[in-house]
């Protein structure tokens, strides 16, 4: 039987996440919630999902070890990043004063800033649509620009835009919604939130 393992590092729900894998899998996967690092290191696939402050994420992250072994899964297996599990891939963000992510792909995650003689609603809250900037399994029966759930007041913002795989507006930005690269897809959305269309996201994931 083949695993899919959602890293728990403290500071997410994982109940949703777990159970909306649960509902898409078939019985040939076993989904586990886990912070164990061999447990992590010997799933099939994982799902790293995130909320909170991203300073206080990478804090446990490294203290626990578990930093290791997102790199390691980052190098060699099929992995979902999902809100703060996106952000953490760049290389720095603005948030709590400055932080250091791992690196994975160069570029900054900027906090939202409002346009000159507007309100800005901040956090991004609520659905909004994603338009699909390249090509993916993980897109499959997915239509361009499909509404998924978003929550977050920082967006990635990647030097590279070949790493760009979906993009949202918002108050005047237009940014990365979603990136991939290898073996790599992370969204800044909530694809367990956003109902029938997250659930597909997550049923190609384990089918990619």
């Amino acid at each position: 039987m083949k695993t899919v393992t959602v890293i728990d590092y403290g500071m997410s729900n994982l109940r949703s996440v777990s159970k909306a894998l649960e509902h898409v899998a078939g019985k040939g996967w076993q989904v586990q919630v886990s912070n164990k690092v061999d447990v992590i290191g010997q799933a099939d696939k994982v799902v790293f999902p995130g909320q909170g402050a991203i300073g206080n994420c990478m804090t446990l992250l490294n203290q626990t070890g578990l930093a290791d072994a997102i790199i390691q899964s980052i190098d060699k297996k099929p992995f979902l990043g999902i809100c703060l599990g996106l952000q953490t891939l760049l290389t720095t963000s603005e948030e709590s004063g400055g932080t250091a992510g791992f690196n994975w792909i160069n570029g900054t995650v900027r906090r939202f800033v409002e346009p000159y003689g507007e309100r800005l609603k901040i956090p991004h809250m609520g659905w909004n649509q994603v338009q699909q900037t390249q090509s993916h399994p993980l897109w499959t029966d997915i239509p361009d620009n499909s509404r998924f759930y978003f929550v977050h007041s920082y967006y990635v913002d990647p030097e590279e835009s070949r790493v760009v795989a979906g993009t949202t507006a918002y108050g005047g930005t237009n940014f990365s919604a979603a990136v991939a690269r290898d073996n790599v897809f992370a969204v800044q959305f909530h694809p367990e939130k956003s109902q029938d269309i997250g659930l597909t996201l997550l049923k190609n994931f384990l089918e990619w």
